[in-house]
């Protein structure tokens, strides 16, 4: 009876989606809402990376995140002491996330060819980094791209033996040495 109820409780909680899946979906409904009251009306089929830009444009306005003007007086600091006129903004963390659950919404629902997605257009990605670059300046906080560690090799040595060994093989044996580079 307990396996039953398990198994139940198994299969109810796989057909629900993922947290991930349902802020897909939503993402995903939003932006053909955008389409539909885009001026004159998008067809998906017709919408391009500009289209796209337009749409991340449009999302500021709900934006929660303060990117000082350059003429502000508090632009680059990190923690400003007081209030300012500043806009509020998408932050470039969720434009980023966002972009990335429509550009795999759109190929969930066979959009095309990777080439045709508008959210990986190359323009989308240039647009990204430049809000990147904005808010890190804005806020102060310089955005150094991560270095890659480069991966930790072993080299193996033989060397000779000379055969004094107990068991008199006069074989090589093997000297394995970290190699690090810096």
């Amino acid at each position: 009876m307990e396996g039953e109820t398990a198994a139940k409780a198994a299969a109810s909680s796989s057909s629900s989606p993922s947290r991930y899946e349902s802020q897909k979906r939503r993402d995903w409904n939003t932006f053909l809402q955008y389409l539909r009251n885009h001026k004159p009306p998008l067809n998906l089929s017709r919408c391009s990376g500009a289209h796209v830009l337009e749409f991340l444009k449009y999302l500021d306005q709900f934006g929660k995140t303060k990117v000082h003007a350059t003429a502000c007086p508090f632009f680059g600091q990190p923690n400003p002491p007081s209030q300012c006129t500043c806009p509020l903004k998408q932050a470039w963390g969720s434009l980023d996330a966002l972009i990335g659950r429509l550009r795999a919404a759109f190929e969930e629902i066979g959009g095309g060819l990777p080439e045709s997605n508008p959210f990986a257009a190359k323009a989308v990605r240039i647009y990204l980094k430049e809000v990147r670059q904005t808010q890190a300046k804005a806020r102060g906080i310089p955005y150094d791209k991560k270095k890659r560690k480069r991966p930790h090799t072993d080299t193996a040595t033989p060397i000779a033996g000379d055969g004094d060994d107990a068991e008199g093989s006069g074989g090589a044996a093997l000297v394995v040495t970290a190699a690090t580079t810096v």
